[in-house]
């Protein structure tokens, strides 16, 4: 009988990385939705590069 394989990976950034930084963005953005309208529904994501933020995403409120 053959195992079947598993592969667990993760990711780690340190402080001040865009991606920190990106989630702080919309994690602020859906806390504030969340608070106005607790059934609101959000996909939001933050890119980011050097002088531009842009956010994207859809939000049904």
């Amino acid at each position: 009988m053959l195992k079947e394989r598993h592969f667990f990976t993760s990711e780690s950034v340190t402080e001040g990385h865009p991606d920190k930084i990106c989630d702080q963005i919309s994690d602020g953005i859906l806390d504030a939705i969340l608070e106005k309208d607790p059934r609101a529904r959000v996909a939001c994501e933050t890119l980011v590069t050097t002088g531009l933020v842009l956010v994207a995403g859809e939000i049904t409120t």
